[in-house]
């Protein structure tokens, strides 16, 4: 597409964007909110002046802040002012709420009250008094407490109007105090101390402090002062609501030490002020640019950010250093403004900073390298904890005393303290491993009063969020710390490590200091747990209750017995070595064998369940003894071998396939006579037993490598069989996916819980394997507006988003993996998709392809998604998968620990389908893979089976008895007693319902009515052709019953089917 058109298509979607969430100024919602400030007036009006007010109003409140001297006799405010977004018109849905500044009069201060509180004190009392009387009016329905940006002593009130607009369902007006005036500028400058409990022996600065009553003094001038640099600039106040919107998106930024509505205005009248936008620009441009100046990091501390922002006045041109040095040595980020001479961003933290900055260049990144200028990704897509960083920790700090040993406050508030501490701490405890660490604890107020105190601003956890620099670094097995012989160093990392430090000497010679943190190879993610438990408990005082990981809750489904099979991965590899050596050694078949290629999941590490060695699948002669759970099954691993070129291949595909056989019996002669290998063959496969696996061969015939070679016309494309197709498509996925995990170690991971969840829910029938490497893959390759995943956890739960989120209706999902695609390519890719959506135009329930995946070596998406998932069974796909990601969602932040809950993503709702077939699971081939025996309490009972005694998914010693060739013979290669019932299904009944299953091991089987009419009707319409539409749903189940007999346990009639 042209530039011009993508910025075209950008513009006229943010247009559309603004009208949905600026707010609509309409006179009921101008009537509501002036009924609402006229109800708050005449509330306060109902104040008696001179009214005595004592601590008693908020005692809890006055204790825990430490003041004294706050009796004050009630005086009206000096005045009630409408100010923040709406005063400028840039409220941004769904968040509409409307300051009212009402100025405490100066007649309830006393000269000193800066000091120890007592302002914050009285601010509380203040509001306690207006509290007491807006509960008695008729216009008001609720009144709420709530604090100014996360500050517990700074409280607000929120006031909820009786009248609602169905528009703006939440509305609220928030009432905040200001203090015109109330005191001596000078008397709260950065370098004095204003609270006199800190004082302990010397005279510590109480700069935060300092800040938080001169917020108060100057919240009306900076108000006015943003007023006036909007006023008339609509091109700025959508800006400003664009920023908004990208803010709240990102629940990391759009927080107490970050940035807020407040300081995005500050920002943007820095701008203005700077001449850096001006009024010829439009909201999008003014976006783009403050984005780009937030973002812009100086390498040497001699940018803007470093140098502190300050707003000039007319004919000045620079801030005197010993004006400036201050703020820099006091605060992270200074922005000063002349009507307010304060620090504006005294809140915002060095971690909130770099965080807002990374955000900041992603989204840049978005506009240049996403579609329609990173529209979605910017504005669309949710930034949350959950899915962004790596790994997640939730401390649960409620009622943790040593939160507040020292006070709730001193210059700064305990939690904030606390913040820092838990900062600190992993920050030395993680050191390169984490490129970022961010911690944040939000005191919300949802339920109890301000009145009883602070203490109640520990029930939500603290949150911290890493986001890991590298995957090498965070699964290192051995920190090395200082050398023994830097003494001072050494002695403070034993002091940190404690127990852990330990003197080690290293290959190269080196003696240093160290901490060991040894582990199985697939349990190394956990390694960063392990670490942050250990200095949080060491540190920390806390208990291994307090803190939950959200790391290894989804580990139990990829187990196998007691460890992950992706352990013997290395063997499997050894074995695939050895044979394709000794395949490209064979010198007695015409034809060499020129290339092996491993095609399976499990060469690639992609399957759930790699086969584990099995004793029986070698070539040694010896019958081994019985281990105490010996399978009788094993799987096939599918290896594709490519020959010699040769003009003498038939020309009939009949006996292209039986020439391949031929060869395939020859090559296993040969291994079979050269190395002693055994090898069994059938009329399709030949099937080679080695170092306890067996690989199941397969030859490409030459044709199907001209499609490699891409010299073929679309005519000869034709000539090639579909066996050859199949083959040469699963080997050029195999390939690509190889190099993909290659580069992206925890791909793996994330695609096996993938495919875990889409089996555990019974999708097996109608999204394959190769979908779902796919569409993790994209998750990699197109991460923004994230990084790429590096925990298996967020890869889950952006993949479970992807399904649930993307726009599979209107968008093709292209996975680019080596950069293959053209423009010329993605040309075809959209003509092919705008092909399978001509039918959809015509007829909604018709479309082909309804999650068109397209790759390099497929543009048509006829591969892996040409037939299903079709339109009903993704949007069933979808709905699952949208429920599973909210409960993900919700698991990361939740406070309590509970496990079933994390099963809760695996466990398939059975009511949700028509009919149930419960499986014996002594008869699963695997039944150790079975995540959750299933039981069914509903429905009606149709039809009961006993198991069969023909087979046991385990060896019982009298298998063992016999010769070596004998007992191998009686491992069972490829059977799935699954497979053949679905297959018996398929020829019976694929006309009267659709069957729902797991192929990764699970017991139950669902069904859904595919067509069904009445008896009598389908009778007198069609005779005898009316066939299986006329029969009883119960006949039909009791029918399966019968053909899976020996292995159906139950079959559960649930919903009767609609009549057509």
């Amino acid at each position: 597409m042209e530039p011009d058109a993508i910025t075209n298509s950008m513009d006229l979607k943010v247009g559309e964007f603004l009208k949905e969430v600026r707010l609509d100024h309409s006179p009921a919602f101008t009537k509501l909110v002036d009924d609402t400030v006229s109800a708050i007036k005449d509330a306060i009006d109902k104040i008696p002046e001179d009214l005595q007010v004592t601590g008693d109003e908020a005692p809890g409140f006055v204790r825990d802040i430490g003041a004294d001297k706050v009796e004050f006799k009630f005086k009206k405010p000096k005045s009630i002012e409408i100010g923040g977004s709406y005063a400028i018109q840039c409220v941004a849905k769904p968040d509409v709420n409307v300051d009212l500044f009402i100025r405490l009069p100066k007649e309830c201060f006393l000269e000193k009250d800066y000091l120890n509180y007592r302002y914050h004190a009285k601010r509380c009392l203040y509001l306690c008094i207006i509290k007491n009387y807006l509960k008695f009016s008729s216009l008001v329905r609720k009144v709420e407490w709530s604090t100014l940006q996360n500050e517990a002593r700074k409280p607000v009130l929120l006031i909820y109007p009786a009248g609602e607009l169905a528009e703006v369902p939440a509305f609220f007006v928030r009432i905040i105090p200001t203090a015109k005036s109330l005191f001596t500028i000078k008397k709260l400058n950065l370098r004095r101390n204003n609270v006199r409990a800190l004082n302990d022996g010397g005279s510590i600065p109480t700069p935060k402090y300092n800040s938080s009553i001169l917020e108060d003094m100057f919240l009306e001038d900076s108000a006015e002062f943003i007023k006036k640099t909007f006023l008339g600039w609509k091109g700025l106040g959508e800006a400003s609501i664009l920023l908004k919107v990208w803010a709240r998106q990102r629940s990391s930024i759009y927080v107490h030490d970050c940035l807020n509505g407040f300081l995005i205005s500050v920002i943007l009248s820095y701008l203005a002020n700077r001449d850096r936008i001006n009024t010829s620009m439009k909201a999008m441009e003014i976006f783009r640019v403050t984005l780009s100046f937030i973002a812009t990091r100086s390498k040497k501390g001699k940018g803007l950010w470093d140098y502190g922002l300050y707003f000039m006045q007319e004919g000045q041109k620079d801030i005197p250093k010993e004006e400036r040095m201050p703020y820099k040595e006091t605060f992270p980020v200074v922005i000063c403004n002349p009507s307010a001479p304060f620090n504006l961003a005294f809140r915002v933290s060095r971690t909130g900073f770099m965080e807002l900055q990374d955000e900041a260049a992603l989204t840049l990144k978005c506009i240049e390298k996403c579609k329609d200028d990173g529209f979605e990704e910017i504005f669309m897509t949710k930034v949350d904890f959950a899915a962004k960083y790596d790994y997640c920790i939730r401390l649960n700090l409620k009622g943790k005393s040593e939160v507040h040993t020292s006070g709730f406050c001193l210059d700064d508030e305990c939690w904030r303290l606390y913040e820092q501490k838990v900062h600190s701490v992993l920050n030395q405890g993680l050191s390169n491993r984490a490129k970022l660490i961010r911690v944040t604890w939000r005191n919300t107020l949802s339920e109890g009063s301000i009145e009883n105190g602070l203490s109640i601003f520990d029930r939500e956890p603290l949150l911290v969020g890493v986001s890991v620099s590298s995957l090498a670094k965070a699964f290192r097995v051995v920190d090395i710390g200082p050398s023994p012989e830097n003494k001072e160093e050494a002695l403070k990392f034993r002091k940190f490590w404690g127990d852990k430090a330990e003197l080690r000497r290293f290959k190269d010679g080196t003696i240093a200091e160290s901490t060991v943190w040894e582990s199985e190879q697939w349990t190394k993610h956990l390694i960063l747990k392990r670490i942050a438990d250990y200095v949080l408990l060491r540190h920390l005082s806390l208990s291994k209750e307090n803190i939950v990981h959200i790391v290894d809750q989804l580990d139990f489904s990829l187990l196998h017995g007691v460890g992950d099979p992706i352990s013997f991965s290395g063997s499997l590899l050894g074995a695939l070595e050895v044979l394709s050596k000794r395949l490209r050694l064979i010198e007695d078949i015409p034809l060499k064998v020129s290339s092996v290629q491993p095609i399976d999941p499990a060469f690639r590490f992609t399957s759930v369940f790699p086969p584990e060695p099995h004793p029986l699948a070698n070539d040694k002669n010896d019958v081994p003894r019985l281990h105490k759970l010996m399978p009788s099954c094993t799987q096939p691993l599918e290896v594709m071998i490519q020959l010699e070129g040769s003009g003498n291949w038939p020309m009939d595909d009949l006996a292209v396939e039986k020439t391949k056989t031929a060869f395939l019996l020859k090559i296993g002669e040969s291994l079979q006579n050269t190395w002693g290998m055994k090898c069994t063959a059938t009329e399709d496969d030949v099937d080679v037993l080695m170092s306890g696996y067996v690989f199941r061969l397969k030859i490409l015939h030459e044709k199907g490598l001209s499609l490699v070679r891409k010299e073929v016309g679309s005519d000869q494309v034709k000539r090639v069989t579909s066996a050859d197709k199949k083959l040469f498509v699963r080997s050029q996925h195999a390939s690509m996916i190889n190099g993909l995990q290659g580069c992206y170690p925890i791909y793996v991971p994330v695609v096996r819980l993938a495919k875990r969840w889409v089996a555990s829910h019974l999708f097996s029938t109608c999204l394959v394997e190769e979908a779902v490497e796919l569409l993790v893959a994209y998750l990699f390759l197109k991460p923004l507006p994230f990084n790429a995943p590096c925990s298996r956890i967020t890869g889950f739960l952006r993949f479970l988003r992807l399904l649930s989120e993307y726009d599979w209706t209107f968008s093709a999902l292209v996975v680019d993996i080596n950069n293959d695609l053209g423009p010329n390519d993605e040309k075809e890719i959209n003509d092919n998709f705008m092909l399978s959506r001509k039918a959809y135009e015509e007829n909604k329930q018709n479309v082909s392809t309804a999650m068109f995946l397209a790759t390099a070596y497929d543009k048509a998406s006829e591969a892996w998604t040409g037939f299903s998932p079709n339109l009903s069974e993704l949007k069933r796909l979808v709905a699952y998968a949208r429920s599973s990601a909210n409960l993900l969602t919700k698991l990361i932040f939740q406070d309590q620990i509970d496990f079933y809950k994390w099963e809760c993503l695996f466990r398939t709702p059975l009511n949700n389908y028509d009919a149930i077939i419960l499986l014996h699971m002594d008869k699963l081939p695997y039944p150790q893979r079975l995540l959750f025996p299933s039981e069914l309490n509903l429905g009606k009972l149709v039809a009961r089976g006993n198991a069969s005694k023909f087979f046991h998914p385990f060896m019982v010693p009298g298998d063992l008895k016999g010769s070596s060739e004998e007992v191998k013979n009686k491992l069972l290669v490829n059977f799935d007693p699954l497979r053949c019932f679905l297959g018996d299904l398929e020829k019976e009944f694929s006309d009267m319902f659709k069957v729902w299953y797991d192929s990764l091991g699970g017991d139950a089987i669902g069904i859904t009515w595919e067509k069904f009419s009445s008896k009598k009707r389908s009778r007198e319409e069609a005779g005898e052709e009316a066939g299986d539409e006329g029969k009883d749903p119960v006949d039909v189940l009791k029918a399966v019953g019968e053909v899976g007999k020996g292995f159906v346990r139950s079959v559960y009639f649930l919903k009767a089917p609609r009549l057509n």
